[in-house]
């Protein structure tokens, strides 16, 4: 199936969803490929209750609010999506870009942008539960509300594994925190506020085995010291990162820094017609911030625009201008 559209834009996360729309303010047909089931890119899949606080605008908002209201700002551009979809290959051409899916689709525009964040994300496996999926295991946890008066235990040490414990105290029946070390990768004050909670935190310990029958009912607890502890689980959040892999990507002849895309000002990349936004990018003084990806991704857009017609201008006036 062949699909022709404007702007191309690989990724739904937050940057994506911004473009998508600016792409519609700029009176361009857009279309957006994620490989994900679900739009809001890491967002929506590894911190959709956490409080977002370095919105501007916002001084306070969940990631699953932050995704809503960027999906209905993106639905004034009425983008197509292709969902659980990944782009495989790109060719370019005298006056457009060619992006295989791994369904056969081709998707030819006439300029794509790049705000695919880290990548496709893997989540690491937690040995002991092999087996264990849909029995009682997660890696991620997109609602609060499915863990209500449940015995949960959280394996990790970093900002998901205590966002998760501390937002689920209150709401889960019990909480125990394990972690193989005494020392935690996540911020101190939620840090903080786990130890001053109700959660049991078990350091210098690991999972070893999960019990029961169609689902985990308990998990052993082994300390370094050798000790086995028992303790009740309705469920067992696996919160020990992520793999990370370009794929394909890696393989059209981007410039690369390490693990990103290297742009210049106009947020391009080295090859026509193909620019980037968001995490993806790299350029000297580049921050990681959701808001500094929503400013790329409105240059992206006003740069693509440019180039699918030269007659345009970078800069369209402000949208509160009206028509």
């Amino acid at each position: 199936m062949s699909h022709h559209t404007d702007l191309l834009i690989v990724g739904a996360g937050p940057a994506g969803l911004f473009a998508a729309y600016y792409a519609g303010f700029r009176g361009l047909s857009v279309t957006v490929v994620d490989s994900l089931p679900e739009l809001g890119g890491q967002v929506s899949a590894l911190y959709p209750e956490k409080a977002i606080l370095d919105v501007a605008g916002f001084p306070e908002i969940s990631g699953r609010a932050l995704v809503a209201n960027l999906v209905e700002q993106a639905d004034h551009a009425s983008p197509t999506y292709f969902l659980e979809r990944t782009a495989v290959t790109l060719e370019t051409g005298a006056d457009s870009v060619t992006v295989g899916l791994d369904d056969s689709t081709q998707i030819v525009a006439k300029a794509v942008i790049l705000t695919a964040g880290i990548g496709k994300f893997t989540p690491r496996a937690l040995p002991a539960a092999e087996g264990w999926e849909n029995k009682g295991l997660a890696f991620f946890v997109p609602s609060f509300a499915e863990y209500a008066d449940k015995d949960v235990v959280i394996v990790g040490g970093g900002d998901s594994a205590f966002d998760w414990a501390h937002h689920l105290n209150g709401i889960a029946r019990s909480i125990a925190l394990v972690h193989r070390r005494d020392a935690f990768r996540a911020h101190q004050a939620t840090v903080d506020a786990v130890l001053a909670s109700d959660v049991e935190v078990i350091t210098k310990a690991q999972v070893t085995k999960l019990n029961g029958v169609d689902h985990v009912e308990s998990v052993e607890i082994t300390t370094n010291d050798g000790e086995v502890l028992t303790r009740p689980a309705n469920a067992v959040i696996a919160a020990l990162g992520f793999v990370a892999d370009l794929g394909a990507m890696s393989t059209w002849g981007l410039e690369m820094d390490k693990r990103h895309i290297v742009v210049d000002t106009a947020m391009k990349t080295n090859i026509e017609r193909v620019f980037a936004a968001g995490d993806i990018t790299e350029y000297p003084g580049k921050v990681r911030l959701i808001a500094v990806g929503f400013g790329e991704a409105a240059t992206a857009v006003n740069n693509a625009a440019v180039t699918i017609d030269p007659a345009a201008h970078v800069f369209p006036g402000h949208s509160s201008e009206g028509s």
